[in-house]
């Protein structure tokens, strides 16, 4: 990601931040056109900076308005133009916002009348991480397979983590000006669908586990371990007990890839090839030309061990369609930060 510690416009600040559970994430953003496209202002055709990037511990703070006046003192902000936009892991459509790993609850509103911005706005995190797919370097993402992306088209975006995120962005014109708009849901509660025997003997096991089985169930860091749990009983007849048998999601995909544990090996294979038909149905549903991001904290510590499996052909296997997935490129998201790049495209477009 770009820096730039240029001085600061005191007419007008774009204030962005990523707030999690733990830590938050404040920034400001500015946006200039990238020497190839001229006075162009679409978003994807503007280079973004990111500056002044300061990171704050969460407990030492007793409100959000706290720790955002803070910034704003410490960074001389007092008096300006700001414009902000903040993504944050919890649902943003109503004024009153209650954290849900923080004791932090808050009026938008009063936010910020408080604080005295020009603008705010709330997104979802997810929401910011397909924001900021447009504005991805090569330096930011890795290819997986095949494809090529069209320019305009629908871009999805999953990512198995502590979930299963979905989001999809379509192009939009407003006034004559291109613009990205996020189409946000719950995608990731769809129900799950084997494609063989063996994942339809691990959709059993789970279902003797829950009420019902989504792509969730296998597709997040518990979705590793109920894999690894199902194969085990399916291979061995071998039941988990006790919590210390457990084997943690980092744990699994350790042994997986440094080739000590074979049972994690058919785990993370499943995985990643359940994940291959999970994203290309994405791509069917939204006709994602502009291609199919793989997005949240696991996927990325195996990349080599995706491209190896078989999910680049599990993504493309639609039958009668397949020419639809055969065109739409792949990609694992590798910046660190795109919360706050996709904060800064949402408040720089707006």
């Amino acid at each position: 990601m770009k820096t730039n510690l240029s001085n600061k416009n005191k007419h007008a600040i774009n204030l962005i931040a990523d707030i999690g559970g733990t830590n938050i994430r404040i920034a400001q953003a500015t946006a200039n056109p990238k020497a190839d496209h001229g006075d162009s202002t679409d978003i994807d055709t503007m280079s973004i900076n990111i500056s002044d990037i300061e990171t704050y511990q969460c407990k030492k703070f007793t409100s959000l308005a706290e720790v955002l006046a803070h910034y704003i003192e410490v960074k001389a902000l007092a008096g300006c133009k700001i414009n902000a936009c903040f993504a944050i892991a919890c649902p943003v459509d109503k004024d009153l916002i209650s954290m849900t790993n923080l004791p932090w609850q808050f009026s938008q509103k009063e936010l910020q009348q408080a604080l005295k911005l020009n603008s705010l706005s709330f997104i979802n995190d997810y929401t910011a991480i397909a924001m900021a797919i447009p504005l991805l370097t090569e330096q930011q993402k890795i290819k997986i397979g095949g494809g090529e992306s069209v320019a305009g088209k629908p871009i999805s975006v999953c990512g198995p983590g502590t979930g299963l995120g979905v989001a999809n962005l379509v192009s939009v014109n407003i006034s004559g000006k291109s613009q990205w708009h996020c189409i946000s849901g719950e995608g990731g509660h769809i129900d799950f669908a084997a494609v063989n025997e063996t994942e339809q003997q691990v959709m059993n096991f789970i279902q003797g586990l829950k009420k019902r089985v989504s792509y969730e169930q296998l597709l997040s860091g518990y979705g590793l371990e109920q894999i690894h749990q199902a194969l085990l009983f399916i291979n061995q007849g071998k039941e988990i007990t006790t919590v210390k048998d457990k084997l943690s999601a980092r744990d699994i995909t350790t042994n997986a890839i440094n080739g000590s544990c074979n049972v994690c090996q058919q785990t993370l294979t499943l995985f990643c090839n359940v994940l291959g038909s999970f994203a290309g149905n994405l791509a069917l549903i939204m006709n994602s030309q502009g291609g199919v991001y793989i997005a949240g904290g696991i996927v990325p510590r195996f990349i080599d061990y995706l491209k190896s499996s078989d999910f680049r052909a599990r993504f493309e296997s639609k039958g009668r369609l397949a020419y639809i997935t055969e065109q739409a490129p792949t990609y694992v998201i590798t910046e660190e930060q795109p919360g706050l790049l996709g904060a800064a495209a949402f408040v720089l477009q707006k």
